[in-house]
């Protein structure tokens, strides 16, 4: 009987660990957990750590869902509504779980994001600075890239979207309620998330400037705020997004960060 119930714990150990994430999946501990506090205390950006890779197949989720469609790169223990700037709480995850990668709660005071098709994205990128537009920072996956805007909600989003004759099914939304990969984590298609525009500090000639103070009072939280990063309108860069993404591969339902 003792040899039995032996049994069984270890096989019930092994599938706990099996769970765990992969440390080698992503990119080391020290610069996960840096990226998340730089997130966190210096953009004010909420973040938390996705599950990660499953520890004896680096193919698959750690989490319990054996199809999931965006392996390790999502919320799943702690939930979305845990993200946090805490400096203290940020290097308390990431000290328990070193190679976690780094989620961003999009929405609210944070950034949003639209994430389309890597070849459509640099197409779109390259058409935004002919017209000299000034843009944000811009993740990269091997798959995809996701220009970050200002916080939009999603009454304003569906308004935008709606005067529109098309909007292909590439095309994502990262707004309230949802969240985005940021480097160095491992991307769920494969290879790693980096940095295509880093984000950089406005200088205060940079910041916008409104003539009264209920103008300053309609300013975004992200642009308003001194010391923070510029982030462009939603309504700034959407048309270029549409029309790059038009055509291109990558919609459907299923998700590839």
């Amino acid at each position: 009987m003792r040899e039995i119930l032996g049994r069984r714990l270890q096989r019930l150990r092994d599938r706990f660990q099996s769970l765990r994430p992969d440390p080698e999946q992503s990119g080391g501990p020290a610069a996960l957990l840096d990226a998340a506090l730089v997130c966190a205390t210096t953009w004010q950006w909420p973040v938390l750590p996705g599950v990660g890779r499953s520890g004896t197949d680096g193919k698959r989720c750690a989490c319990p869902d054996p199809d999931c469609a965006v392996p390790g790169a999502h919320p799943f223990d702690p939930g979305l509504l845990a993200a946090t700037t805490d400096p203290r709480m940020v290097t308390w995850w990431w000290t328990n779980r070193p190679a976690a990668p780094v989620l961003m709660a999009t929405g609210g005071t944070a950034p949003c994001a639209v994430s389309l098709p890597a070849g459509a994205a640099a197409r779109a990128l390259v058409r935004l600075d002919a017209q000299g537009m000034r843009l944000g920072p811009v993740v990269a996956t091997p798959t995809r890239w996701a220009l970050l805007v200002a916080p939009y909600s999603l009454e304003r989003l569906g308004e935008l979207l709606y005067a529109k004759d098309h909007v292909p099914s590439s095309l994502r939304f990262h707004g309230e309620g949802g969240y985005l990969l940021l480097p160095p984590s491992a991307a769920s298609s494969g290879g790693q998330v980096r940095w295509e525009r880093e984000p950089r500090a406005q200088s205060a000639a940079q910041r916008p400037r409104a003539r009264s103070a209920q103008a300053q009072a309609q300013l975004s939280p992200v642009q308003a705020r001194p010391g923070n990063l510029w982030l462009p309108e939603i309504e700034t860069v959407v048309d270029a997004l549409v029309e790059a993404s038009s055509g291109a591969s990558g919609g459907g339902s299923r998700l590839a960060y």
